[in-house]
Formats: C-alpha cells, structure tokens, sequence
C-alpha cells in the first residue's frame, strides 16, 4: 500500500459549495449612557457623575453615596468572525479525507501544536497573552504523567485531538489497519476521558500517512487527517511552499524546550502576512 509524506498535497476529492465569503468585523461596545441636559439632577456634583468626578479627583463621595464602579476590561481582544467559504469533504469510499491548507479567501492562519513532551508554565502564558487558539494534537504515551496541564490552554480556547496513544513514527509502515486502529481509538477515549470530548481531527506521527490509515482515521470516528506546509521549528519558520505564511495555511509546532522561541517567529510571521489565527475545527465546523 503506498503511502504519502506531509510534502505532498494530499487529494481530497471534491470540495464542497463555497459558502458566501462574508466577514463581519466586531467592535467593543460603547458606552450608551444618554448626554444630559446640564444642571440635570443626573449631571450635578451629588449624582453618579459628580461622585465619578471627585473619585477621579481623588475626593472620597459623601457618607452613603456608593463608589462608582470601573468598567471591565475585557481579558481577550475581539475577533473578527468569518464565515468559512470552505467545506470539509465527507469520507468517501470509507477513507477520510486528508487537509494539508484550507483554500480560502480569508486572512485567517491555523496554529496546531503536537505531541506535549515538555509542559512548560511559559507556554500557557505565551498563549494567553498573545491570545492565540490552537489544534494540540497530543500523544497519550507523552502527556499521561501530567494531563491537567493542558487544561489551561483548553480554557483558552484550544482543543484536544488525536496523535496516537504512542507516536511511531512508522505505524504507516510497520503496522496493519487493526493496529492503527487501536492506536487512535486508545487516544481517542482517553481524551474523552480526561478533556471531556472525542477528538475529530488526526495528526500520523511523523506525517506520512496511507489509505490503510485513512480508512482506519475514519473507522476511529475522526473526520479527518490533518497535515501541514509551513512550521515553527528551532526558532524560525519552514516553509514547504513559498517564503511567506498564506491565507489559509496549517502551521505545525510542538511543545519543546524552543516553544518561546517557535511561538516568537510564528507571530512575527502571522502579523507580517497580515493574517489572523482562528481555530481549525470552527472553520471545518468540527469544534
């Protein structure tokens, strides 16, 4: 059976009818608090917005007045929402399909990050800070001894998907389909488990991948084999097409000693192309 490296293209059958390409842009709420007249009973020194300018002034408001309360600053910016103008094929012939870049119109970029050797406190503060929503496609054999730590990035926004229960990188060579099987149905019910959902998306190990191993993806209930063409590795990016991200592109990571550095080039690359970093499973509609 042969089979296909993370550099080719996967084929993936017909895509679906494109949905229309709108893009809405979402902005922080005003205030809708009316102007008043002056010398309103509202807009004198002993209403609400005299109180609000004598704690400015740094005056404590008289005995029984309340204290205004400051606004809420949201803890995440405000993300444009895009409508997807593309469609995830279904499995066809019992194999699923394989997503190397998403076509579409979109200044929209995929982060995916795999495996979870290294469990770093920076890690989750990097992605917080930098607001960042990711595909963790994780390997059970790697995060067993700590699982809740990627509890942190889920409450981020991220999501937990498949990378086998043990990474072999050969399992597309070494192994038939009931092996491969058992190796993602393994991972598959320890994320129920653990993160509370079953995985839809599959990453192989080392990225080569067979019809043997899509129809096992598929039998495993997963819509999909996620590869890449672009990657944050040792502090810089790689990439399999072109010089630049594009709208559209998977960009593989993993969680190693480098992470800081990994993240750093990516979000210089991301904001150098413009691009936004939305999760890959809203865009497929498989969150």
């Amino acid at each position: 059976m042969p089979f296909f490296s993370p550099g080719r293209r996967a084929v993936l059958g017909a895509f679906g009818a494109s949905v229309v390409a709108g893009l809405s842009a979402c902005s922080a709420g005003e205030s809708t608090t009316p102007e008043l007249p002056p010398g309103s009973a509202s807009a004198s020194p002993a209403g609400p917005a005299g109180n609000g300018a004598m704690a400015a002034a740094g005056e404590v408001p008289p005995s029984g007045t309340p204290a205004p309360t400051a606004t809420p600053k949201p803890s995440k910016r405000i993300r444009r929402s895009f409508i997807p103008d593309y469609q995830l094929p279904p499995v066809v012939g019992g194999l699923a399909p394989v997503i190397t870049k998403i076509p579409t119109q979109h200044p929209v970029v995929f982060l995916t990050i795999d495996d979870g050797n290294i469990k770093s406190p920076e890690s989750v503060k990097l992605m917080a800070e930098y607001d960042y929503p990711a595909s963790l496609f994780l390997t059970k054999d790697t995060i067993a001894e700590n699982p809740a730590f990627f509890d942190a990035f889920k409450a981020q926004g991220s999501l937990v998907e498949n990378h086998t229960v043990t990474h072999n990188i050969n399992m597309v060579r070494q192994w038939g389909y009931q092996q491969q099987l058992a190796d993602m149905v393994g991972m598959q019910e320890y994320a129920l488990k653990q993160y509370g959902r079953r995985p839809t998306l599959f990453r192989p190990p080392g990225g080569a991948y067979s019809n043997v191993m899509r129809q096992a993806v598929a039998d495993a209930g997963m819509k999909a084999i996620v590869t890449w063409e672009a990657k944050a590795n040792a502090g810089k990016m790689d990439y399999q097409v072109g010089n630049s991200l594009r709208p559209g592109d998977i960009v593989l990571m993993h969680f190693r000693a480098e992470f800081a550095a990994d993240l750093a080039a990516f979000r210089a690359a991301q904001l150098a192309a413009g691009l936004e970093v939305v999760l890959l499973e809203d865009f497929l509609g498989v969150a």
